[in-house]
């Protein structure tokens, strides 16, 4: 299998890159190799910095694996939310390098993360699931409801309303921005620094915080299951 994965261990912060050569499609390789990386990560008791190659972060789904349709479909769709809903309740910092566009599903991973660095440029982050003809999962809606800002959330989720990092940062996909030299070694700074905080007092305020927004999350994976499960 390729990798299109990398995991590098520096000072206690695991640096994960996407990196597919195209426009790092969430395929069922890259969910297997990230949840690698989050299990090496967990091993490491590393705080973790996400991100992607110069110019794009990540695309969405890969489409031909998600509209042939069948059980492949549902299980990228699922193990795709699973992964984020692990990033999100990962027991250690993740910071998000932003490295470009994130679009669908690489938007959601970007919600999912605890701090979001975005670059600077030409780029494009936001759902698009509606403006391609595909309702928005519940799972999506949910993790869109719990990180978006409220004025920003019919306008991105049911207007699949599109942003330049600018804006991107005033509707909640990112925090902060950062040039393109820069974004990664912010991202490691940053990720450096929150490693420092008590590990116990960390993780169980974050458990504590996201309870109940894990609790619908996980409810919206099982019935987006239930959704779109192929006919027998």
């Amino acid at each position: 299998m390729q990798e299109i994965v990398t995991y590098k261990l520096n000072d206690g912060v695991a640096t994960v890159v996407m990196d597919d050569g195209k426009v790092n499609a969430v395929s069922p390789q890259l969910v297997e190799q990230l949840n690698r990386a989050f299990d090496q990560a967990r091993s490491d008791q590393a705080a973790v910095v996400l991100a992607g190659r110069t110019g794009t972060f990540c695309a969405g789904f890969d489409r031909k694996v998600l509209f042939a349709g069948g059980q492949p479909a549902l299980d990228l769709l699922i193990g795709g939310f699973k992964l984020a809903e692990r990033i999100y309740s990962f027991p250690r910092p993740v910071v998000v390098a932003c490295t470009g566009h994130a679009l669908a599903m690489g938007a959601f991973l970007l919600l999912a993360g605890d701090y979001r660095i975005g670059t600077m440029g030409a780029f494009k982050v936001g759902a698009n699931e509606v403006a391609i003809g595909l309702p928005m999962p519940r799972f999506a809606t949910e993790m869109c409801r719990q990180r978006l800002a409220n004025t920003y959330l019919q306008r991105s989720v049911l207007n699949a309303e599109i942003y330049d990092p600018e804006h991107a940062v005033l509707a909640g996909f990112l925090d902060r921005l950062a040039s393109t030299a820069d974004v990664l070694t912010g991202a490691q700074h940053l990720a450096a620094e929150l490693a420092k905080l008590p590990e116990l007092a960390f993780s169980m305020t974050k458990q504590r915080l996201r309870e109940e927004g894990l609790t619908r999350l996980r409810s919206a994976i099982e019935l987006d299951g239930a959704d779109f499960k192929p006919a027998v």
